[in-house]
């Protein structure tokens, strides 16, 4: 017999609160003690755990989701279910928990399509607001913006709550140069790719909920001021005289586009303020043989009075913030260099005539920068949205049950994932915001980066036509910079879209239909008698299910992945074919070959499926000619198409052609 008592005097701490042992169980077992106010830190793991509530009333936060909880309470966490004990009471919150592993659950959960999903939840999915300075190329296209679209196509048919938002970043330095090189004005610059973009987002049928423009939507000015105002009030944020380069003609201020040098922290070159390199951000006055753009002359350094944060005292705030969402490793390893740093008072506010001054206008010329800005503009954009779908949500109360989801190329990350999470926190303390984070690398072009000042790029609108958007979104999936920067080649997408699309995927849905015509009176026959090759072909279209759907579920999200699951299902039933081909339809094999052709038919819907949230298009036509309504759910398995179904493969023409401009 084993007894254990709680007692407080064997309590140290653990996990953001105090624990204490229970031994001997056989498993791991603890008490556990949560004072009023006080919460655990996140935590996730692969063992199964339960808390049994003892004393005292709380709140438990599993994978974003609130539930109260007080003594006689138990819960149990699955593998890999983020966990947060809070105390909302006002005495000691005291629990009982035992974990153990169980490596059947922990390959469930790993596997589950439910537990990664916020099933019920509203799920907010920005792709970084683009910068008006110009339209978008495609660069631009294979990384945050494919990326939100496909990955809200796919929640939707799960069942899930999802918009894409952006916007157009109107107060960027960016355009301020433009307008000055072409002789216009900021605010025409910005209304004008404003607009270029939105189309070009259309012409690649990336479907936006809500696009918000900062410069010229009602209240967002105000909306701004206010919350730059908390910020300010929160003691955090305030003005200092810090360093700062001045071009030594003309006196201007130098920041972002104006100015250039090699960065601190890599010794890359780097623009004022952020190193596309490295990520780190720089101060500009720190950067080694620095270079303004308005004149030949070097920069002279000077004292400037602007709003500035002290970031180097959040930490482990940022830390905090990072265990609760996905955060790739790649910006968690961002922000341990960022921190590495002694100090980081980083301003917030720049002299500049385009953008929102601070209410007030404390310092004179100012106006608040526009990366901080973004993080209002987001919730900004969650709140027009909610006004045009019937939902009280306010930019000024967001809620803690909101998802967050971020898809931003790796130059954004120490802006989103850093500076974000600490703004937040101090303009909303009560809000612990639930964010999840996808980051995208360069997208080369013939092994160089994109440049509109060199003219080396492909802009969305020279490729993008009914013809070749689905060629385009396919051959940006399978070659997107995820984990590492990649290239676009021309060469390389006019044959993927002749050998692959058109030679193989078209060549073979042309013949299946052919097939379907010549022996079953162009519509789905019945399945008839099963072989042992035929019940291995549809365990092989179960597991390419289950590749794409890991690959589209958020934990695992790679469109790279995606679309080679979706190459295999074609690589697949093409061999199958190729080994029933044999099969003669009369016969005593009759019943066998009916089987063949059906588990085809079979392959060609479950490319359907499979497809729809890379390539819609396709998607739709596929479908269409296997005469079955359009794609609203996700398959959970293979499924035989509908026998009499009528069948036009043969008479649908699914790609046009690379050459295509």
């Amino acid at each position: 017999m084993i007894l254990n008592q709680y007692s407080e005097s064997e309590l140290s701490d653990a996990f953001g609160i105090e624990m204490s042992p229970v031994e001997g169980l056989g498993v791991g077992a603890g008490w556990g003690r949560v004072a009023p106010g006080a919460s655990s830190h996140s935590d996730r793991h692969d063992e199964t755990e339960f808390f049994v509530i003892v004393a005292g009333t709380g709140e438990l936060t599993v994978d974003g989701r609130s539930h109260p909880v007080g003594p006689g309470t138990v819960a149990l966490f699955e593998p890999f279910e983020s966990h947060v004990i809070t105390n909302t009471g006002g005495t000691d919150l005291v629990f009982l928990t035992q974990y153990w592993r169980d490596a059947a659950r922990a390959r469930a959960s790993a596997t589950s399509r439910v537990r990664a999903n916020p099933t019920d939840r509203p799920q907010f999915v920005f792709s970084t607001p683009p910068t008006p300075n110009g339209d978008l190329h495609l660069g631009h296209l294979s990384g945050p913006y494919l990326g939100a679209d496909v990955y809200v196509r796919y929640q939707r048919l799960i069942g899930n709550q999802a918009w894409h938002l952006t916007g157009s970043d109107d107060f960027q330095s960016y355009v301020t140069a433009v307008a000055a090189r072409e002789g216009s004005t900021s605010a025409e610059v910005a209304a004008h790719f404003s607009a270029e973009i939105a189309a070009t987002l259309a012409a690649m049928d990336i479907s936006v909920d809500e696009y918000y423009v900062t410069s010229t939507e009602e209240g967002y000015r105000e909306g701004l001021q206010r919350y730059f105002t908390r910020l300010v009030d929160s003691g955090h944020v305030r003005p200092r005289a810090t360093p700062a380069l001045l071009d030594a003609e003309t006196g201007d201020y130098l920041y972002e586009v104006d100015v250039s040098g090699t960065c601190p922290s890599c010794s890359h070159g780097a623009g004022g303020n952020i190193c596309e390199e490295c990520g780190e951000p720089n101060l500009v006055a720190d950067l080694v043989d620095p270079s303004s753009r308005l004149s030949s002359a070097a920069p002279k350094t000077d004292e400037v009075v602007r709003y500035t944060l002290p970031l180097h005292e959040f930490a482990d705030v940022v830390a905090d913030h990072h265990k609760r969402g996905r955060v790739p490793v790649r910006l968690r390893e961002l922000a341990e260099r960022v921190f590495a740093r002694p100090s980081l008072d980083l301003p917030v506010s720049h002299p500049s005539d385009w953008g929102v001054r601070p209410a007030g206008d404390d310092l004179d010329g100012q106006v608040i920068w526009v990366w901080p800005e973004m993080s209002h503009g987001f919730l900004h954009g969650i709140e027009r949205l909610g006004a045009g779908t019937g939902q009280q949500w306010s930019k000024d109360a967001p809620s803690k049950d909101w998802k967050i989801v971020h898809f931003f190329g790796y130059d954004n990350s120490f802006y989103h994932a850093i500076l974000y999470p600490v703004l937040y926190g101090l303009a909303h303390p009560g809000w612990n915001p639930d964010i999840d984070y996808h980051v995208n690398e360069f997208y080369l072009l013939e092994g160089q980066k994109f440049s509109t000042s060199r003219r080396h790029a492909i802009w969305g609108k020279e490729i993008l036509t009914p013809d070749t958007v689905d060629a385009v979104r396919y051959y940006l999936s399978r070659t997107r910079p995820e984990g590492e920067r990649t290239d676009f080649r021309r060469a390389e997408f006019d044959r993927t879209c002749a050998d692959t699309l058109v030679g193989e995927w078209q060549e073979w849905l042309t013949g299946l239909g052919e097939r379907v015509e010549r022996h079953a009176d162009g519509v789905a026959p019945d399945a008839g008698t099963w072989t042992t090759e035929h019940t291995a072909f549809l365990a092989r279209l179960s597991i390419r299910l289950d590749e794409v759907t890991a690959a589209l579920n958020p934990e695992g999200f790679s469109l790279t992945a995606a679309a080679s699951a979706l190459e295999g299902i074609v690589t697949d039933v093409r061999a199958f074919s190729r080994q029933q081909a044999a099969l003669a339809h009369d016969g005593r094999w009759s019943s066998e070959a009916r089987t063949a052709l059906a588990l085809e038919l079979a392959a060609a819907r479950l490319l359907a499926t499979t497809s729809a949230p890379l390539m819609p298009r396709f998607s739709a036509k596929l479908t269409a000619a296997l005469g079955l309504p359009a794609v609203a759910t996700w398959s959970e398995t293979v499924v035989l198409v509908e026998p009499g179904s009528r069948c036009t493969l043969a008479d649908t023409r699914f790609f046009g052609t690379g050459e295509q401009r």
